[in-house]
C-alpha cells in the first residue's frame, strides 16, 4: 500500500474521510478521537486555524450547543469547544448549509493509517469474537396449553 506524506492537504483529506465514515460507523468513538487529536496537533503546529463558533445543528443534551469551526487547508471541520474558545472566538451564528467541503476519494484504511502515523495513536480495543449460541428448536404447544 502506497504511504501518503503528512502534508496539510493529505491530512485534511484524511480527516474528511475519517469524519465521513465515523458518522455511519458501528463504533465511531475511535474515529472521532483520531479526528480530534489530529486537529489539535495541527492547531498546536499552526497548520490549522480556529475560525469561530457555530450553533450545533444537533445539540446533545441542551437546547443550544456550539461547536468550534476549524479550517485545515481548504476543508472546514467542527470540534467541541473549550472554555477559552467562548472567550476568544467570535460567534458566527447558525451553520451555513450552502458550503460543502470538496469531495475526496480516499480509502478509510489509508486515511486511518496516515492519521495514526501523524498522531501516534493506535486502536487498541478490538471487538471480542462473537460466541455462537447453540440452535434451540422451537417448542410448539396447542392453543391454551402452558
Amino acid at each position: 500500500m502506497e504511504r501518503l506524506e503528512p502534508t496539510i492537504d493529505n491530512l485534511a483529506k484524511a480527516i474528511f474521510t475519517v469524519n465521513r465514515h465515523a458518522k455511519t460507523a458501528l463504533n465511531p468513538s475511535f474515529l472521532y478521537l483520531l479526528k480530534k487529536k489530529t486537529i489539535e496537533k495541527l492547531l498546536d503546529e499552526g497548520k490549522a486555524k480556529k475560525v469561530g463558533l457555530h450553533f450545533s445543528p444537533n445539540p446533545k443534551y441542551s437546547q443550544q450547543q456550539s461547536d468550534v469551526l476549524v479550517v485545515v487547508g481548504e476543508y472546514y471541520f467542527h470540534i467541541p469547544p473549550t472554555k477559552e474558545d467562548f472567550a476568544t472566538l467570535p460567534h458566527l451564528g447558525a451553520l451555513n448549509g450552502s458550503y460543502r467541503n470538496p469531495v475526496v476519494k480516499m480509502p478509510l484504511s489509508k486515511a486511518k493509517a496516515l492519521l495514526q502515523s501523524y498522531t501516534g495513536i493506535t486502536e487498541t480495543e478490538k471487538h471480542p469474537p462473537r460466541t455462537k449460541k447453540p440452535y434451540q428448536k422451537p417448542i410448539f404447544k396447542r392453543l391454551g396449553e402452558r
